[in-house]
């Protein structure tokens, strides 16, 4: 018997060409994405500075409008400098870092955990299926934003605390999709089959179910890698996320927040711009593969 049931149809290489067709807007999508990573991997390369190294910065250069030179005449400020002289280019290259590192990570382990957790409420016996369905039911009744922000008053600032918020309020998410999903296949002609010839549960569960639970899965995940960059940013921004010595989007635009009435619009124009760009490509990308999984299933 196979490890993959009938649920889950095969790949057809046609199917990503039709998409990029019929959706152009996924294709430029997933070159932003893939844009953004490797200026996040590559930032200490591709900067001209490290704009939190004060060794590399000058309080001269502090308040630039875009495309001034530097004090040295050595380069320009193509998107300016923020109060303390750092180049906002770098900055942001260095933000989308510590960005998609929280949400990546955050969503990756929030991915595992809700996966866990919905097979175990899907096979388990009916009282602990009630108590996990009645906490994941409590954590989404509150706003993700209200969880997160109390979690940080009790642990503090830190890309790791910001992690551990993040992930707190995204598994309940997975736990839910996983679950409904696997008491669907649970009782599919193929589950009793493999139960009927002595399977044990757990082999059922990751061997059987699992596989044909991961399409409505990777279609939420990029919603959720989308919804922990915005929640980061947030959280930076009202200043209980990240520290200031540990970049992200969030804080960038913060930073730039009591100078917009002076005309240094800069400083968080260009960081937003940075992120809605970054939130909209994950969307986009998420609608793409949703439109796979169904065109998929079609056939």
């Amino acid at each position: 018997m196979t490890a993959v049931g009938p649920g889950v149809m095969p790949a057809h290489p046609r199917s990503w060409r039709l998409i990029a067709a019929a959706r152009p807007a996924t294709v430029i999508a997933g070159l932003v994405l893939v844009a953004a990573v490797l200026v996040a991997v590559l930032a200490p390369w591709l900067s001209q500075q490290n704009p939190y190294d004060l060794a590399q910065l000058d309080v001269i250069d502090a308040h630039l409008p875009p495309g001034s030179a530097m004090a040295t005449g050595t380069a320009r400020y193509w998107l300016g400098t923020d109060p303390q002289g750092r180049d906002m280019l770098s900055a942001i290259f260095y933000g989308l870092r510590t960005s998609l590192l929280v949400a990546s990570v955050s969503t990756t382990v929030a991915l595992l955990f809700g996966m866990v957790t919905g097979l175990l409420a899907a096979f388990a016996r009916s009282w602990v299926d009630a108590a996990i369905m009645r906490l994941v039911d409590l954590q989404l009744s509150f706003p993700a934003i209200l969880i997160a922000l109390i979690l940080l008053g009790l642990l503090g600032q830190g890309v790791d605390k910001v992690i551990l918020a993040l992930i707190a309020v995204q598994w309940a998410y997975f736990a839910r999709t996983v679950r409904a999903s696997a008491l669907v296949e649970r009782g599919k002609d193929y589950v009793q089959a493999a139960a009927g010839l002595g399977l044990a549960p757990l082999r059922i569960a990751l061997g059987h179910l699992l596989p044909n639970c991961l399409p409505p899965l990777l279609v939420i995940v990029p919603v959720q890698a989308a919804h922990a960059i915005t929640l980061e940013a947030t959280l930076s921004f009202l200043g209980v996320g990240v520290p200031v010595t540990e970049p992200s989007l969030g804080m960038l635009i913060a930073g730039g927040y009591d100078y917009l009435l002076s005309g240094e619009y800069w400083i968080s124009l260009f960081p937003g711009i940075a992120l809605v760009l970054v939130i909209g490509a994950i969307n986009i990308v998420g609608d793409g593969l949703q439109d796979w999984f169904h065109s998929t299933g079609e056939r």
